[in-house]
């Protein structure tokens, strides 16, 4: 067996790993329709994941013409909390990971290969559905969109920041004194984004919910399929 390039390989989740936007749309159509808001086709859903379970909410809101008191506005927040009550209890109906994405993950795994969740998904969402779907185990370490916390700004340290990206690679090298290389997956601008601002690959997942084309994401590799992945970062290694 060659030699792998890289030590530790990062994924984002929605649109990456698993298929999750009808669960999410659900969660998403559920406050609207609390707010008295006409719901979001699932298919078009796909167009709000990237920024977290909130972002999402505001978007499909805006698009409707927003509320009284705004997105700081209580109303705002309660058909948030509302959203984040349901997709609690709702989140692994239809999610489901991607094709052959257990066996690239089992293959990495079987490398020596280092692996890490970096979504902006709650953490304890990320994990809960992980479990759900018996999928958890393989990863050394789950970062979500509240795992490091809020900013001065009293935003969280989230995607696109570089935080969470370095966070994990921190989390995963075998000597952190010495770090490894780190190669990241992912399918929007949050993902690229990041991962150019923590200085480390990426590649991008061209069947997710990028929101973008895929060409114009900037990243350094682009995949149609996981069973694309094992080939892409060997490539990317030559470079490096």
């Amino acid at each position: 067996m060659t030699h792998f390039p890289f030590e530790t390989v990062g994924f984002d989740l929605d649109g990456t790993l698993l298929d999750t936007f009808r669960d999410l749309g659900t969660a998403v159509n559920h406050a609207l329709a609390l707010g008295g808001f006409a719901p979001v086709s699932m298919e078009s859903s796909k167009d709000l994941i990237g920024g977290g379970a909130k972002a999402m909410l505001a978007h499909a809101v805006q698009q409707q013409g927003g509320l009284p008191g705004g997105l700081e506005g209580d109303d705002f927040r309660g058909l948030y909390k509302a959203m984040l009550r349901f997709y609690a209890d709702n989140n692994a109906v239809h999610s489901a990971p991607y094709p052959q994405a257990r066996e690239v993950v089992a293959e990495l795994a079987a490398r020596g290969v280092t692996l890490a969740i970096v979504t902006n998904k709650f953490e304890s969402f990320a994990r809960s559905i992980l479990a759900e779907i018996e999928f958890l185990e393989p990863f050394e370490t789950v970062i979500g969109g509240d795992t490091l916390g809020k900013g001065a700004d009293g935003a969280y340290l989230s995607k696109p920041l570089p935080d969470p990206i370095i966070e994990a690679r921190l989390r995963c090298a075998r000597d952190p004194a010495q770090l490894g290389g780190f190669v990241f997956v992912g399918d929007s601008t949050y993902d690229v984004a990041a991962a150019h601002a923590a200085s480390v690959p990426v590649i991008a997942a061209a069947y997710g919910y990028c929101d973008k084309p895929p060409a114009q994401l900037g990243a350094d590799a682009i995949i149609d399929s996981l069973g694309e992945l094992l080939p892409a970062i060997e490539q990317l290694g030559k470079g490096t």
